[in-house]
Order: structure tokens, then C-alpha cells, then sequence
């Protein structure tokens, strides 16, 4: 065990498993597209009250670092066994230190929710809920790792979830029906989430983990189908960009976007190589980020 001070300890242990700066910057500009696509959608000018909004940004992004919390234990058999090299497995934090912190983060949830917006709680508890299933692998555990699509699918669902709540800042705390186009938004985020998911699981044979998806699939079959579910993200988020009333040069920029994260995985397929299997991870993030940009956060800063 790292006889080290906690605070210096868990610096180290963010830095590796839950980037706060890299993390939060993503989760802030998710948050400011979810509540800009929403008022879009309902053709609102203008943003909402900035307060409401940092407010809703700290529950997000503490969301997903409970997230992160709830998987070093719900991995923590297979982390020993087969990734020593992580924080919790090396002994750099120790699972019930990570539970503390989890309390307490949640104890900060409840007082920004209490304070700002009391009413979306039960947005809250929602998302919360579902994180809950998620820890205990929804009671089906081995069910689930002979089925890594449904492992995948049962698991990006909280990315649509946190989405209700970030959008919700609008349209739920506004006393307003969620608009339909919203639909779309939530499906570009689950997509992106699968894109994620594998882009992050991609290796080269020699750099190979266990339950990758070039470990279950063989690297060409992974990369074929992160270039598939990415495709298939660029056609949802044009669905969603025309919902919204964008302008053709948003249309154009999820294209130029598209070609360009793409391009990483089409050289992989003829060069496996440690640098593009990691470019397709880096890719990844960069479309994500790009889609939000695209979809609310771009032409939301256009017209303020």
C-alpha cells in the first residue's frame, strides 16, 4: 500500500482513471449542447441562467465520476487478476478510500440539488438508479460477459440518461414537455458512447488486455465495426442537426469531422501499429467533442 498522503494519492489516481480538466472540459461542453439542442428544438433564444447551468455541470460531471467509482468495483476481480498496473490493483487507492470519496461526492450532489433546483431530483434519481443497476452488472453478471453487445448497449443507456438531466435544465425546470427532437440527440450520445467503448478497446497483438474488442473480435473485425458504429453516428446526428433547424454548414462540418477521426481507423486496417490503434482512441474524443460542438454548443455561441 502507497504510504503517500491521500490528497497526493488521489491526485495521481484522477490523473489516470478520471482526468478532471480533460473529463470536465468534455462533460461541460455535453451539458452547455444538451441545454442548447433542447432550446433549439423548442425554438428558445438565447441560454439559461448561468448559475443553473455551472450548477448542472457540477452534477454531471460528478455523475460520471461516480460512474468511474462504481466500476473499480465492480472490476476489482478481474482488475487484479489481469491489469495490475491500475491505481487500485497496485495500491495506489485503496476501493474503500474510492467509497468514501463516492459519499461524499454524492453528498455534494444533494446539497447543489437541493440549493439550485430541488424539482430535478427526479431526474436525478433516475440517472442514479440506473448507475445502481449497472454496479451489481444488473443482477445478470455472467449473462452479460458471454453477450458484449448487450454488455455494450445495457451500459451506454446512462449516457442518454445523463443527457435527460442535462437537458432538463431547460425544458424539465421550465415546467415543458421534452421536445421530440431531443430523441435524436440522445441517440447521437449513446452512439457516441459505443464509439468510445471500442475506439478505447482497439490494440495492436503485442499491446493486447483482456476483454478487448480486437482480444474477442480480431483487430480488422473491431476497427470494421468502431468505422460502422461512427458512420452510423454521423447519420444520426444529421438527423438531429435537420430536426433542429441547422444550416447547411453545420451538415458540412459532421462531414469534414467524419472523413478526418475516420481516417485513423482505414490506415489501421492496412498498418496495425501502436500509434493509429491509439489515434482511433484519440479519434474518438475528437468526434465526440466535435458532435456536441456541431449539434448545440457551435450554433448556441453563434447567436449569443
Amino acid at each position: 500500500m502507497d504510504n503517500r498522503p491521500f490528497p497526493q494519492r488521489f491526485f495521481i489516481y484522477q490523473k489516470e482513471r478520471f482526468p478532471f480538466l480533460t473529463h470536465g472540459i468534455l462533460i461541460a461542453v455535453f451539458s452547455f449542447s444538451a441545454v442548447s439542442y433542447a432550446r433549439f428544438c423548442r425554438g428558445e433564444s438565447g441560454f439559461i441562467d448561468w448559475k443553473i447551468f455551472a450548477a448542472g455541470v457540477c452534477i454531471t460531471i460528478t455523475l460520471f465520476f461516480l460512474l468511474r467509482i462504481f466500476d473499480e468495483h465492480k472490476d476489482e476481480k478481474e482488475d487484479a487478476e489481469h491489469r495490475r498496473h491500475l491505481p487500485v490493483p497496485r495500491g495506489l487507492v485503496t476501493l474503500n478510500e474510492l467509497k468514501n470519496v463516492g459519499w461524499a461526492t454524492v453528498a455534494l450532489q444533494i446539497a447543489v440539488i437541493s440549493w439550485f433546483f430541488p424539482k430535478m431530483f427526479w431526474l436525478y434519481f433516475l440517472a442514479m438508479g440506473y448507475m445502481l443497476l449497472m454496479g451489481k452488472e444488473f443482477f445478470v453478471a455472467e449473462w452479460l460477459k458471454k453477450r458484449p453487445f448487450w454488455y455494450v448497449v445495457s451500459h451506454m443507456v446512462i449516457i442518454p440518461l445523463v443527457d435527460i438531466f442535462a437537458s432538463g435544465l431547460d425544458w424539465f425546470l421550465g415546467g415543458m414537455a421534452a421536445p421530440l427532437g431531443l430523441l435524436f440527440f440522445f441517440l447521437v450520445s449513446f452512439m457516441n458512447g459505443i464509439v468510445l467503448e471500442i475506439g478505447r478497446k482497439i490494440r495492436t497483438p503485442e499491446n493486447e488486455e483482456i476483454n478487448t474488442y480486437s482480444t474477442m473480435m480480431g483487430p480488422e473485425r473491431a476497427t470494421k465495426l468502431w468505422l460502422a458504429v461512427l458512420f452510423a453516428t454521423l447519420i444520426c446526428s444529421f438527423a438531429a442537426a435537420w430536426f433542429a433547424g441547422h444550416g447547411k454548414i453545420v451538415f458540412f462540418i459532421l462531414l469534414v469531422c467524419f472523413a478526418g477521426c475516420s481516417l485513423p481507423g482505414v490506415l489501421f486496417l492496412k498498418n496495425k501499429t501502436y500509434p493509429l490503434a491509439k489515434w482511433i482512441e484519440r479519434s474518438s474524443g475528437i468526434w465526440t467533442l466535435a458532435m456536441y460542438l456541431c449539434l448545440g454548443a457551435g450554433p448556441m455561441l453563434a447567436k449569443m
